[in-house]
């Protein structure tokens, strides 16, 4: 299925965040949380979203429980926002399944994350990626880039393989590198999406096509914001955006597992209720929740709460 919202130059949007997965306070999959959580996502300045992936806690749900939260955010918000299903595993044909799954439920493309642990060569991640493009038939897929948890990156010469499949177009980049980056953009027409939020406005600043975004749980706006001023021409407004946010992506960021404090976040502004996770994460702790209140009301990101 394509997404009302696909461009060439931005084919998952330009403003996504990795949605983190609602649980209820006895661990189970909370669907009328997640499609609640989608809408405001999609109501704070997103057109993109991410399901399933790491900060979704992927590694701890079943792919039924993936496809039903899929189809509920695509229920929510799918002719709003482009919906990006996570599909990468460690494990190839798990990863072919999910992508199957993924399309027969309607996603508007796939995140592929490198295979983990495993470390495989780069003939291995080229024929990974094969597979499970095949999979997904006609989804874009965007790649992920994150050697700091998969343990291997990415070579130049591997994108240069991949990149011969017209539905490999983008790459989510963890790696920090980004003279590498514009490099995959202007010779090999990868578009590149900022995979970490304290380098959102430097890889705007050199072209990316958008971010997936962890603090656009509770910066959405902010950070729609900073890619009008970016595509304006007006970095004065993108560096003042940038320079508000820099406490709370501190906050969210640097304290512990992303996941854990995207929750706390969210239940500080009542968009969620309860900020439970699933083994072998826990909750952020009284002492974790007030590190992220402070920097979310440094970033003036509480005022309107009582």
């Amino acid at each position: 299925m394509t997404s009302p919202l696909a461009s060439e130059a931005a084919p998952f949007g330009r403003v996504l965040t990795a949605m983190v997965t609602p649980f209820t306070p006895e661990g189970a999959l909370d669907v009328e949380a997640a499609q609640k959580l989608a809408t405001y996502l999609v109501d704070h300045g997103h057109d993109g979203l991410v399901v399933s992936g790491t900060t979704g806690e992927s590694p701890t749900t079943t792919g039924e429980e993936d496809a039903r939260l899929l189809a509920a955010v695509l229920e929510a918000v799918g002719d709003r926002a482009t919906i990006v299903a996570g599909v990468g595993t460690n494990d190839t044909r798990h990863s072919v399944e999910l992508a199957q799954g993924a399309r027969k439920v309607g996603a508007h493309g796939l995140l592929l994350v490198t295979p983990y642990y495993s470390k495989p060569p780069q003939s291995g991640i080229v024929e990974h990626v094969r597979q499970v493009t095949r999979a997904g038939e006609d989804l874009p897929v965007l790649l992920y880039d994150i050697p700091g948890r998969t343990g291997v990156q990415i070579a130049e010469s591997t994108y240069a393989e991949l990149v011969t499949d017209p539905l490999v177009v983008a790459v989510k980049d963890a790696v920090g590198d980004l003279e590498r980056g514009a490099w995959l953009q202007s010779q090999l027409g990868l578009r590149i999406y900022s995979g970490d939020d304290s380098l959102n406005l430097a890889w705007l600043a050199v072209g990316a096509a958008g971010i997936v975004s962890v603090v656009g749980h509770v910066a959405g706006d902010q950070y729609a914001q900073m890619v009008r001023a970016v595509d304006a021409g007006d970095l004065v407004t993108a560096r003042a955006v940038n320079e508000r946010l820099v406490p709370a992506v501190r906050a969210i960021m640097t304290h512990t597992q992303g996941a854990i404090t995207a929750k706390a976040a969210l239940q500080l502004l009542g968009v969620l209720e309860h900020r439970t996770v699933r083994p072998p994460l826990l909750p952020a702790t009284d002492e974790e929740v007030a590190l992220v209140r402070d920097g979310l009301a440094a970033s003036h990101l509480l005022e309107d709460i009582s």
